[in-house]
């Protein structure tokens, strides 16, 4: 299910959302999101999430707070969704076909980080099950880095990653993986191209930006961008 867009040119290092995208961690937020606000007979639907996907903790809980009206404060939402997530975030597993590309990539020394709007103490329980994975990385840029100013749809993270590959990496020749509507026009604002995995329950409206839409990581040819193909 591509989308009608220019031909995938040639690319050499990649950069990776992790939410939704690497772990099964967005439908952990959605089962949180919808016990706080079902509490106030409000309702989380997707279309509510896909405006939030990817953005910094507090600035998508103002969004949640102002959309369905909840009178909490965002910080109120975000203190008791936290501490919710807590207990659940250890548990969240790869997705699928991501173990298999990120080693046949890593096997063939392309450069390759992982940038995620996650705080540092989000991202460590995320990732506590997955420390290994997630070392086959270059590097990783979260969305408590002091250089991402703003939060996605803003191209500061990929910009930001981008420049910390030595030598810094051209925008022209990065890929972007993506699950969420805002990942996408970030990276779209930092000159890259961008292949989107979304979730199934995604207006297909939300994936019509992206160089390459694909239902699953498993369904990834790298050959299209110039990569190693699988054996």
């Amino acid at each position: 299910m591509a989308a009608p867009m220019p031909s995938p040119r040639p690319v050499t290092h990649l950069l990776f959302d992790m939410d939704g995208l690497l772990l099964d961690t967005e439908r952990l937020y959605s089962v949180v999101f919808q016990e706080i606000c079902g509490r106030y007979r409000k309702t989380y639907s997707w279309d509510v999430k896909s405006l939030v996907m990817g953005k910094k903790a507090l600035e998508a809980a103002q969004i949640v707070i102002d959309v369905l009206q909840l009178p909490m404060s965002k910080e109120e939402l975000v203190e008791e969704s936290q501490d919710r997530l807590q207990a659940l975030f250890p548990t969240a597993a790869l997705m699928p076909g991501v173990e298999r590309l990120i080693q046949h990539l890593r096997a063939h020394h392309v450069p390759m980080a992982v940038a995620t709007s996650s705080s540092s103490a989000s991202f460590q329980m995320k990732t506590s099950s997955h420390k290994d994975f997630f070392a086959l990385f270059d590097h990783i840029v979260l969305g408590d880095d002091p250089e991402v100013r703003k939060g996605k749809p803003d191209p500061d993270i990929f910009l930001a990653c981008a420049k910390r590959f030595s030598p810094p990496a051209p925008v022209d020749k990065c890929l972007v993986f993506e699950d969420a509507p805002n990942g996408v026009e970030a990276a779209l604002a930092a000159g890259m191209q961008v292949v989107m995995v979304p979730d199934r329950h995604l207006h297909r409206e939300l994936t019509t930006k992206a160089t390459v839409v694909l239902a699953s990581l498993q369904d990834f040819q790298p050959e299209l961008f110039g990569l190693p193909p699988f054996e």
